[in-house]
């Protein structure tokens, strides 16, 4: 299975996504470059974490432009996988894949630290791996990071099951203390209606070995290594 990684302008993500696959998966993993029309045969493509042109406009509002993002979109609409990681959720938002966008986090302050969230939906290609209230701990690192949509698309979402992972406290209860940005609904990561578009601010690229804090985020990639390869 082969997995590709665009890499914009700005992206500080884009190594940690290529060694989780490499490394934790032993799969075969590209760089794709923003300006390129070409997948390179990839199975699943990933948005990676970091600053694409330097957060200009707002986060991902220029990078959704980017040559690459007509290939992505054309990916997607087959059918095929697509993981939208902190930027690259933003960038999926921006570009009409997911619904919602990003905003500045509530308290206008950069967070960085292992956050608590809760698995929502663990039938889908990326979550099969888990437990649904299963309970992780992933790391967050973003200024903007509040999920934002209108109470229509928030129902809708919440109502089709496509709320997929939500931030909690201690308890693993949704509450505003366990929420690091202010989320609609706690909200850490969502899935398109088809079920093969998703976007979440945690890093679960970076939560692949517990000597590092946490292995919980190898779930999520042996999980789309599961069900693609099938």
């Amino acid at each position: 299975m082969k997995f590709g990684i665009v890499t914009f302008p700005g992206s500080n993500c884009d190594y940690d996504a290529y060694r989780a696959v490499v490394d934790s998966l032993g799969e075969a993993a590209v760089y794709l470059w923003h300006k390129n029309h070409d997948l390179q045969g990839s199975d699943v493509v990933i948005l990676p974490g970091g600053f694409s042109y330097g957060d200009y406009l707002r986060a991902g509002a220029i990078a959704r432009f980017s040559p690459v993002m007509h290939e992505v979109a054309e990916h997607a609409r087959r059918g095929g996988p697509v993981l939208g990681i902190c930027n690259g959720f933003q960038i999926a938002c921006e570009a009409g894949l997911l619904p919602g966008a990003l905003l500045r986090n509530e308290s206008l302050r950069f967070v960085s630290a292992p956050i608590a969230v809760r698995v929502e939906n663990a039938n889908t290609l990326f979550t099969s791996g888990y437990a649904d209230g299963q309970r992780i701990v992933l790391p967050i690192a973003h200024g903007d990071g509040r999920f934002t949509a209108d109470d229509a698309t928030l129902d809708e979402i919440e109502g089709s099951g496509r709320i997929v992972f939500r931030y909690v406290d201690d308890a693993g209860e949704a509450t505003a203390a366990g929420n690091p940005n202010g989320s609609s609904r706690n909200i850490a990561g969502i899935i398109n209606d088809g079920g093969n578009v998703i976007g979440m601010m945690p890093h679960p690229e970076r939560a692949l070995d517990r000597l590092l804090g946490s292995d919980d985020g190898l779930a999520l990639f042996e999980s789309m290594l599961a069900r693609v390869a099938a």
